[in-house]
């Protein structure tokens, strides 16, 4: 059993521990699932193990892209090892097809393609439900300068690209997605890096053929099943192993490339 470490936050879905060296992170998934500012919440078991996956294999390739992220390396089934960095207070949001707040806000029927992908930004305050807001916001309150901004749009752009091909090629329709960033330090240098999570917990995810929704909307509209859709995603990445049954609605999952030899003390 390793000593007790030292909680430094815990957010909606996810805790963060104090890492093994310094300037590490131990980000652990919960099976917390919430929506309206946390003004709904349940717990689905499972959960919290699909997201680490999905998240860690998204990661592994936005890395191989030359995106830099925090992502170090998936400690176990719950749980992340990642570089310390200091968030942005900005949420991004990047949209391909009309949904959401965005649909609602604007009079337009969800599911309507965009002209174009567009980039949307948020104060992360769950006190004010994380506001919409612009880049004039961001300068005037000095939340990221220009250089950062710059880097974040590139970043940002550059993902809705990949991800979209990624999903596309396994049948999944990318409506939108939320990043967040944050600034890693290093010596004397500070680099703009992805942060948190990409998950189907912060994206939109439709199947091509049905549109039937494989995310947390599943969760918000009551629409059940969310488990499952997440268990879908993971399936048509290659993360889970189609030939193990899936007992009890737990997910049987693939191991990754890096040895997991030490992985056996899952916490619950």
């Amino acid at each position: 059993m390793s000593r007790r470490r030292r909680q430094i936050y815990e957010g909606k879905a996810k805790i963060l521990y104090e890492g093994p060296e310094p300037g590490t992170i131990i980000q652990y998934f919960k099976d917390d699932a919430t929506a309206f500012n946390a003004q709904k919440r349940e717990v689905i078991d499972g959960k919290g193990v699909l997201n680490n996956r999905i998240s860690e294999f998204i990661f592994e390739r936005l890395g191989g892209i030359g995106i830099p992220t925090h992502f170090i390396k998936r400690l176990n089934m719950r749980e992340q090892l990642v570089r310390q960095v200091e968030i942005i207070p900005v949420e991004v949001i990047v949209r391909n097809i009309a949904a959401g707040t965005m649909a609602k806000r604007l009079g337009i029927d969800e599911g309507t393609q965009l002209p174009r992908a567009i980039v949307e930004f948020c104060y992360k305050s769950d006190e004010l439900g994380d506001p919409l807001i612009t880049e004039e916001h961001i300068a005037a309150f000095n939340w990221a300068g220009p250089q950062e901004m710059d880097d974040i749009m590139a970043m940002a752009l550059r993902t809705n690209d990949f991800l979209s091909g990624l999903f596309a090629a396994v049948g999944i329709r990318l409506v939108d997605f939320k990043l967040e960033f944050g600034r890693h330090y290093e010596n004397d240098m500070v680099r703009t890096v992805l942060a948190d999570e990409v998950s189907p917990d912060t994206c939109r995810l439709w199947d091509m053929k049905t549109d039937d929704k494989l995310d947390k909307d599943r969760f918000r509209r009551d629409l059940g099943g969310l488990v499952e859709a997440y268990q879908e995603v993971a399936s048509r990445l290659g993360i889970l192993n189609k030939s193990e049954p899936q007992k009890g609605g737990k997910p049987v999952l693939v191991k990754s490339d890096r040895a997991e030899a030490a992985n056996s003390g899952e916490k619950k």
